[in-house]
């Protein structure tokens, strides 16, 4: 039986995607395999190109016939310079990890709003500082009651203003 490693295509109109596959020779091109020893995304950028070097090594060991686009592929990963006995050849591009749009748009609005990206401290003593929150918490809740007395003092009582104002509409004046 004749095995061949070739390309089987999948994905949509337009939009190629592979896998590498090792099949028999007389199969369809997406027909069954063998087994899958890889993916190939042409239309990413950089392509995506992810190999199992050592089951392609095992595959061409034991007289696997690369078909030509897997041979080029094969050649920019180093399988083939390795199965051939060759120098490596120069690292492929890899893609720069995506960052998360939570961490863009916090960045992004930090930058707008002029504020300096520095990390928050932590405190190393922890203890010491509830302490220091305990002790400001009686202070603290002191404050607010005087606060609620000044605003109460602020604000006229309402039944105090409606006895003492005068009727603009004369609404009182048929009450007399």
């Amino acid at each position: 039986m004749a095995v061949k490693i070739r390309l089987l295509r999948m994905g949509k109109i337009r939009n190629p995607q592979y896998r590498i596959v090792v099949a028999d020779s007389r199969t369809k091109r997406d027909g069954r395999a063998i087994e899958y020893v890889g993916i190939y995304q042409p239309k990413e950028h950089p392509s995506v190109i992810q190999v199992k070097s050592e089951r392609v090594q095992y595959w061409l060991s034991v007289g696997a016939q690369p078909s030509e686009a897997v041979q080029r592929i094969l050649e920019k990963t180093g399988d083939w310079q390795q199965f051939k006995g060759l120098p490596a050849p120069p690292p492929l591009l890899v893609a720069e990890p995506k960052q998360s749009r939570t961490e863009v748009y916090e960045a992004e609005a930090k930058s707008a709003a002029g504020v300096a990206d520095t990390p928050a401290k932590t405190p190393k003593k922890a203890p010491a500082k509830t302490a220091e929150k305990a002790a400001a918490a009686p202070e603290a809740a002191e404050a607010k009651p005087d606060q609620t007395k000044v605003a109460d003092r602020a604000e006229p009582n309402r039944e105090a203003v409606a006895e003492t104002a005068e009727d603009p509409a004369g609404a009182g004046a048929d009450a007399s």
